[in-house]
């Protein structure tokens, strides 16, 4: 099993997309207030060539205010614009705001907030071939809107399927559960698991224009058909292990006690009577049940 500790950036098998990435750039726009009022003059001289039957520039003036009134556009808080020119990428408008452009221009919003999703609970083999489930929560936002828009069909989708496929990933390459205490599990070292999913994320979603923030599983669990069996075996080495610990303060205990009473000059023992007195107590101190003592009235022997 591969260590966390020693490399929890790895990123194993996560293909570079192929071609030329596009830039994000800043796109022309001017401010919305003084291109309306521009907007009012040429509507005021419209109707002013009109009244006085110059119709030829009137309806020029008239097309020309028509023309212009399709390149506002409102920007809002945490929001992008890209623009288009026939087909042509021609830049990114991230000031929130009023905005006149390029009337013959198409606009995209793109939202710039911070998202998150839970991913479905999928059922996976983890290192040792054990079918497990496990989902887990993506924090993400878009950080660059060409790439967003041009690079891939849906970024939106984009990210949910390769979500999908880098937690698979990662599942595939550590133990649920670490049962010899060699190394690390997905249960047993969760921000370990979470800073490889990150980085694998991270690298797998550049290519979007996607950054992503945090991701932590939400969910991990054996499968239904191996649940039961998992558990008696978590119950088990639970149960060894306290078993250890009683032994261990038992066997103390004892110790204590025959240095105290030898030491004390309380009663003298022989090897016999002290292997007796080490079974007896033993048996007192780790017994599950309370021990009904029996008083002997006669002869020690």
């Amino acid at each position: 099993m591969t260590n966390l500790q020693s490399d929890p950036n790895r990123v194993l098998d996560a293909t570079p997309v192929q071609g030329v990435a596009s830039v994000e750039r800043r796109a022309f726009g001017l401010p919305g207030i003084p291109a309306l009022l521009i907007l009012l003059v040429l509507v005021v001289a419209t109707v002013t060539l009109l009244v006085a039957e110059l119709y030829i520039w009137g309806v020029l003036l008239g097309i020309a205010a028509f023309l212009m009134l399709s390149g506002f556009f409102i920007v809002q808080p945490n929001q992008a614009s890209v623009i288009t020119l026939f087909g042509r990428y021609v830049g990114t408008e991230r000031r929130n705001g009023f905005f006149w452009t390029n009337p013959f221009t198409s606009r995209r919003r793109l939202s710039l907030r911070i998202r998150n999703f839970n991913s479905e609970r999928l059922k996976v083999n983890d290192a040792g071939g054990n079918p497990i489930e496990i989902a887990a929560v993506i924090v993400w936002r878009v950080v660059d809107t060409a790439r967003a828009t041009f690079d891939v069909e849906e970024y939106e989708q984009f990210v949910h399927i390769q979500a999908e496929t880098a937690l698979r990933h990662l599942a595939s390459q550590y133990s649920y559960d670490d049962h010899e205490a060699t190394g690390f599990s997905l249960r047993g070292n969760p921000d370990e698991v979470a800073g490889a999913l990150v980085t694998e994320l991270g690298l797998r979603l550049q290519h979007a224009g996607v950054e992503v923030l945090e991701a932590r599983l939400s969910h991990l669990a054996y499968a239904p058909e191996i649940a039961g069996a998992m558990l008696q075996r978590q119950q088990a080495g639970a149960i060894l292990a306290a078993r250890q610990i009683i032994v261990q303060g038992a066997v103390g205990m004892v110790e204590m006690a025959l240095r105290q009473l030898s030491e004390q000059h309380i009663v003298e023992l022989d090897e016999e009577r002290k292997a007796q007195m080490v079974s007896n107590l033993l048996v007192v101190l780790t017994s599950e049940r309370g021990t009904q003592p029996v008083l002997n009235a006669g002869s020690l022997y």
